[in-house]
């Protein structure tokens, strides 16, 4: 850390705009130092002559890890900016101002622009500034003039409420002590307009389109763009797959290669299959949070998902997980104590990350069964809420949500929806591409020893009960520790063609929640204990044995009848 930058810490309640004022401040990503290594943990940023520390959103009302977090960064540093929003800015800092009291800062006031920029709301600023004692900026935080890489002033961005990112730096420098609280008050509360979601029976239904949303679009990708590539792909690849089976390579090395399950063979299925549809997940997430509507699809979908133990937000965090279940289980530390284990229970069963999704989407389609996917979500759907309402502890199904205002709903800017896939793209390229490539490399090779066949022959029984082939097997067992092995299924696609519909889904059920993959189990095992993750794998395998052997019964059943 340089000792000639002052180092402020941002503090303010949630959607109040301090990643975007920080970001608009200093024009950069983070730098290379994290406090806690995630998107709802603390980042530092770096300008010159400051270094901003943006934290996680208080929220007072419940008992959530980044509160706790935020609260412990502002014991550790001296200098504070409050941040608050115009809109509700005496409330803000009738909240905020005990926690600061007798710390050397000053307050930006953000969503300005929400504002009439009158002579007489400019007044009202300068008479709180002079009531508080510490500077008052008003700004627009999404349209600030900012700060460039080089260190210059980047170009406005053309708005009359556009603030020059230098001219408040500079008004930070003069930091004053906050009081205990506030005499004058600016007067003002504008509360943002209702939509369809806060309608009592259509903002649930609305809501839940909300978030469906990115697995409809997903679905169509994959059946009308990544179902048309993979041939494409696999065409360019057979040049490559006849060298590596003509040329004389030891046969280890030709089998990790071109065998059924070598990286030519599986490879391509991770950048036509899975790599589109982690970036759908990760730009729709990035929207909806960028324009306010994660928060509003929260509040409406509460009052049915208390019911089963989870509140609106929770459930934001578990559809986060379609996108990466890393990131889902990281999230968790903004939900409430005594739901934010079975948010995480919920995200290990139900949430199909990128790499299950689009592998059980590659699988249906190489069988002919694109439609199953319908069926396949229900069923999923269905057992998940069926899970997390046997799991959930009895006072998460009596929990509050603790929603400070109704966000305003706005346009997302491309920078900010980007800013979110970032760091999903940058996971995919270095944990999950060598991860599957690892898994294909020691499935080749087992293949090309015979354990395979063996390991089929030993858990045949085990999937008989199931009504499924002993080559169901090993799939089912690699998913088990990274998702994308439910691709393995096509590797004998002989073998699953003659698999009826119902035998297809149980098997990508199975492979699907039998176990979490083992970058989620140790993501959890971090961000909780290592007791509770085995109790959840526990519990999750044995939910999910018995929802298959269950689905398996009536799949059985229904086909007699017909």
């Amino acid at each position: 850390m340089s000792s000639d930058r002052e180092r402020l810490v941002l503090i303010g309640k949630e959607s109040v705009g301090k990643s975007a004022l920080t970001a608009g401040l200093t024009g950069s990503r983070p730098a290379d130092e994290k406090l806690g290594g995630s998107t709802v943990s603390s980042e530092v940023y770096r300008t010159d002559g400051f270094e901003l520390v943006d934290t996680p959103g208080i929220t007072l009302e419940a008992d959530t890890e980044t509160t706790r977090e935020a609260l412990a960064e502002l014991e550790a540093t001296d200098r504070v900016v409050l941040v608050v929003p115009a809109t509700d800015l005496d409330r803000d800092l009738a909240d905020l101002l005990p926690l600061v009291e007798g710390r050397p800062g000053a307050v930006v006031v953000t969503h300005w622009d929400r504002i009439d920029d009158s002579s007489a709301a400019r007044e009202r600023v300068a008479s709180l500034e002079s009531d508080l004692g510490v500077p008052v900026v008003p700004v627009d935080a999404r349209r600030l003039t900012r700060v460039a890489a080089d260190g210059g002033v980047a170009p406005d961005t053309g708005s009359p409420t556009g603030a020059d990112a230098g001219a408040v730096l500079e008004a930070l420098r003069y930091a004053g002590s906050f009081p205990a609280e506030m005499t004058t008050r600016a007067g003002w509360e504008i509360e943002p307009a209702e939509t369809i979601l806060e309608r009592p029976y259509l903002g649930p239904i609305a809501s839940t389109l909300v978030l469906l949303l990115p697995a409809v679009v997903a679905v169509w990708f994959a059946n009308t763009v990544a179902g048309e590539l993979d041939p494409v792909v696999g065409a360019t690849l057979e040049p490559a797959v006849a060298w590596a089976e003509t040329a004389a390579l030891p046969e280890p090395i030709t089998a990790v290669l071109v065998s059924d399950y070598g990286l030519l063979a599986m490879g391509p299925f991770l950048f036509v299959w899975a790599l589109p549809t982690m970036l759908i997940f990760a730009l729709f997430m990035g929207a909806y949070k960028a324009s306010g509507l994660v928060t509003r699809v929260t509040t409406a979908l509460h009052p049915v998902m208390r019911r089963v133990g989870l509140t609106g937000r929770d459930l934001v965090r578990v559809v986060m997980g379609f996108g990466c279940n890393v990131p889902a289980v990281t999230s968790t530390r903004s939900c409430s104590d005594c739901t934010r284990c079975t948010t995480i229970s919920a995200i290990s069963f139900g949430a199909a990350c990128s790499y299950q999704f689009p592998a059980t989407l590659a699988v249906l389609a190489a069988v002919g069964m694109s439609w199953l996917v319908v069926p396949y979500l229900v069923v999923l759907v269905v057992t998940t809420l069926l899970y997390v309402r046997l799991v959930a502890p009895r006072e998460a199904r009596t929990a509050s949500l603790a929603v400070d205002r109704r966000t305003f709903l706005e346009w997302p800017r491309p920078r900010a929806i980007w800013r979110e896939a970032r760091s999903s793209l940058a996971s995919f390229l270095t944990t999950a591409l060598p991860v599957f490539a690892a898994i294909c490399v020691v499935a080749a090779l087992l293949d090309h020893a015979g354990v395979l066949e063996r390991l089929g022959g030993a858990l045949a029984p085990a999937m008989s009960a199931f009504g499924l082939p002993a080559e169901a097997a090993l799939p089912i067992v690699l998913a088990s520790i990274r998702k994308d092995g439910i691709a393995l299924l096509t590797a004998d696609t002989s073998g699953i063609a003659a698999l009826s519909p119902i035998q297809v889904l149980v098997a990508v059920y199975l492979a699907g929640v039998l176990l979490p993959c083992l970058v989620t189990a140790i993501t959890v095992a971090r961000e909780v204990s290592t007791r509770f993750v085995t109790k959840m794998l526990a519990r999750q395998a044995t939910a999910a044995i018995g929802f298959a052997l269950a689905l398996a019964w009536i799949g059985r059943l229904t086909t007699r009848l017909l």
